[in-house]
């Protein structure tokens, strides 16, 4: 198994070897790439005499890319994941860069695949298709075990930090069956770039109402004649407003941790409470995820995980943004120094 201290090693050879300050000046000038970008298809298709309706359901898809990022799974991957990687001695830039870009990758694929005429791919993708059906296996299955193990794995740090065994690096965690079992479903977990991989995977799923949303605005304005540059700004729009989101989350979490590391009381009891709640979260919603999993995998019909296959969170993620948000400002006012927020 690879130890959290080679893993640091090999991640401090490579881009890591740059400055924190200048990582993420390029990470925040990728984001601004893409509203470039997307701006620049929008204003292209509206320079062809295209009608309003381009600006208005582009800027439809800006406003649900910025909802889709505060998902529960979204949150809860990127300061799980955040927290992980500064438990190993990193200072994680990009991670929740990188979980956007790959969790919108399946979405703008498939928004560029319709605008280029493939009807068969909305048609996939509508509700009781196989193909959504299969996905949305594959995706739910992957982020509720990838949640689930995270979650363990940062609960195992808040217990040491309970016990006052840690201070807020895993390198010198005791091996055992737990931690082996907890760790290595997450070995692969190297970098933050490899957290893209993830949010891909996550993206698999096809099941949310915003992601299925924008794949038919795209369909109905296609047929409204909006130009083909037009609508492709739609999927790069949703990217770049859920990258926005995405990364300022993963930034800001990797600062809350960094500075919870400063050995003080105020702030060994906030790392211990940020990290219970990341840790909570995450076990939280791998256990509705996984439910709804085996609900669907193999057809349970017991009360338990069909109310779990049912339930809609809604905004729940914004409810544990405005969490942290409250520990933040609670541990500010009991002392601590200004630096954590």
């Amino acid at each position: 198994m690879t130890s959290p201290t080679l893993v640091y090693r090999r991640y401090v050879t490579g881009r890591a070897a740059l400055s924190l300050r200048l990582r993420v000046a390029f990470t925040l000038g990728a984001v601004i790439l893409l509203h470039l970008l997307a701006g620049g298809l929008v204003l292209s298709g509206l320079m062809t005499g295209d009608q309003p309706l381009a600006f208005g359901v582009v800027l439809a898809a800006y406003v649900a890319g910025l909802k889709h990022s505060y998902d529960w799974d979204h949150i809860s991957a990127i300061d799980n994941s955040t927290r992980k990687f500064v438990a190993e001695g990193i200072n994680p830039a990009s991670v929740g860069f990188a979980f956007s870009l790959g969790h919108s990758t399946i979405v703008t694929t498939a928004g560029i695949m319709v605008v280029a005429g493939a009807h068969f791919v909305s048609g996939a993708f509508e509700d009781g298709s196989t193909t959504n059906h299969i996905l949305g296996l594959v995706g739910a299955g992957i982020s509720g075990f990838y949640l689930l193990f995270i979650g363990l794995f940062n609960g195992r740090i808040s217990l040491e930090l309970l016990q006052g065994k840690q201070e807020g690096h895993s390198h010198g965690a005791a091996p055992g069956f737990m931690t082996s079992l907890m760790q290595r479903p997450l070995t692969r977990v190297r970098r933050p770039r490899d957290i893209f991989v993830l949010g891909l995977l996550f993206g698999l799923g096809f099941d949310t109402a915003t992601t299925i949303g924008l794949l038919l605005m795209t369909v109905a304005a296609s047929f409204a004649g909006v130009s083909a540059l037009a609508l492709i700004g739609l999927p790069l729009a949703f990217t770049a407003a859920m990258t926005l989101c995405d990364t300022l989350n993963g930034l800001g979490m990797m600062k809350l941790y960094s500075s919870a590391l400063k050995k003080s009381l105020v702030k060994e009891r906030f790392n211990f409470t940020v990290t219970t709640v990341s840790s909570v979260s995450a076990l939280f919603i791998s256990v509705i995820t996984l439910g709804g999993f085996f609900h669907d995998l193999i057809g349970l019909q017991d009360p338990l995980t069909t109310w779990l296959a049912e339930l809609d969170l809604g905004n729940a993620g914004l409810v544990l943004v405005l969490v942290f948000l409250g520990i933040g400002i609670h541990f500010w006012r009991a002392g601590t120094t200004k630096s954590i927020l």
